[in-house]
């Protein structure tokens, strides 16, 4: 039997990708942000109704991490520890990426080498798309693939237990799996999603997995899934080690003299930052990456939140964006704000500092292109994202101790 609680308990969620449900949603969370949320955030209970479900929110920050934090606290103050350290490892995340980006690079290309497997052997094809599809005949899995694809969304439990079924279980390589997720999660996050299929396949910390048991399965989903067949150990997956950490990238400085347009893009669309430190823009154009997402199409659910998302905010603020340009995707995109960053007669175009992933690159080619118009691009670092990545250096422990007292 299928679960489809979650979309019927919650409204459609590219309809309600807008501030004012993601506000509401927190609203109705933060009773349960507190002992609540640690003692139960794990169980696979339908509808799940305690966890925040803000997730895809925070991953466009329509709200922002900040917000969610100081709302947890002044609730139910050091009682929303857990909760809060769920919302740092966002940054964690990030930030470890920013200092190995070359980890992106590789799981892109594992996932064209994957692809190619694929093509090869007919038998992992199959399991592929059993899996894909929910028709692997194990019990909860094929529940939580078929509930991703037509709500966009999976319960972070559940996405680990899915995650090492489909590593240990059905044998097949973790990039496709980090792919599949990328493909339809709504909030479908590069460093989120790369790293903790890495830490699930015993890649992040070298030689510890996770593997996942039916007895847990049952156990958090009051009996409902009774997994049988899963892997009873686990086994080395080929990798290349974790590199070493680079430098943390640092934002750039805008010039508040010259003529300035704005770009917004998926992975932050709260400039209120920017427009509080004095940015008036003589226009604005969004960028949106999702078909960047993966080789294999994108889910319309993702694209259609993203759309919705990036409508909420120009409508939300357009008395301060002047007049608006987009949103620009798919291959022609770069030319597309070339053009209009020429129309605008800008001399710098101002953009929040997009995080490792598809917008970033999409934002590394347009500045070559900007710089030979005598056109500046300017990433400019959210504080929160300056404070917090630099400490994403080694483990998460290690992260968690600095961060939670600089936020």
């Amino acid at each position: 039997m299928i679960y489809h609680h979650w979309a019927m308990n919650t409204p459609n969620f590219p309809t309600a990708a807008t501030r004012d449900h993601a506000l509401a949603l927190l609203r109705q969370f933060l009773p349960l942000a507190g002992t609540a949320y640690a003692k139960n955030r794990n169980l696979h209970r339908p509808g799940h109704p305690h966890v925040s479900r803000l997730s895809p929110y925070l991953r466009s920050r329509l709200v922002t991490e900040t917000e969610v934090i100081d709302a947890a606290r002044a609730r139910h103050g050091d009682g929303a520890d857990t909760f809060v350290a769920e919302v740092l490892w966002r940054a964690y995340w990030k930030g470890w990426l920013e200092m190995r980006p070359q980890v992106w690079r590789e799981t892109r290309a594992g996932v064209l080498a994957a692809l190619a497997r694929l093509d090869r052997d007919a038998d992992l094809a199959r399991t592929y798309e059993a899996a894909c599809a929910g028709k692997t005949g194990i019990d909860g899995f094929d529940d939580w693939a078929q509930d991703l694809v037509t709500t966009g969304y999976m319960h972070n439990h559940q996405r680990m237990c899915f995650a090492s079924i489909w590593v240990f279980t059905l044998h097949l390589p973790w990039e496709l799996g980090a792919d599949f997720f990328l493909r339809h999660l709504l909030d479908g996050d590069p460093a989120s999603n790369t790293l903790s299929w890495r830490w699930v396949a015993g890649l992040h910390t070298p030689g510890k997995t996770y593997l996942a048991k039916a007895d847990v399965i049952t156990g958090l989903s009051d009996g409902r899934h009774r997994p049988k067949g899963l892997a009873a150990l686990d086994f080395p997956v080929n990798g290349a080690p974790n590199p070493k950490p680079g430098p943390c990238p640092q934002g750039g400085v805008w010039d508040h003299r010259l003529p300035t347009a704005l770009l917004l893009h998926e992975d932050d669309l709260s400039p209120d930052w920017l427009l509080d430190a004095g940015l008036r823009p003589l226009s604005t154009a969004f960028l949106l990456a999702a078909d960047d997402r993966s080789p294999r199409p994108v889910s319309p659910l993702v694209k259609d939140f993203l759309r919705h998302a990036t409508d909420d905010c120009s409508r939300r603020l357009s008395a301060d964006l002047a007049t608006i340009h987009g949103p620009v995707q798919g291959p022609g995109a770069v030319d597309a704000l070339v053009a209009w960053a020429r129309q605008t007669a800008a001399l710098q175009i101002v953009t929040p500092f997009a995080p490792v992933g598809p917008v970033a690159g999409l934002l590394a080619s347009l500045d070559a292109r900007l710089a030979a118009e005598n056109i500046r691009l300017v990433r400019a670092m959210r504080p929160y994202d300056a404070a917090l990545w630099p400490h994403a250096t080694h483990g998460f422990f290690r992260f968690h101790q600095t961060a939670r007292n600089l936020v």
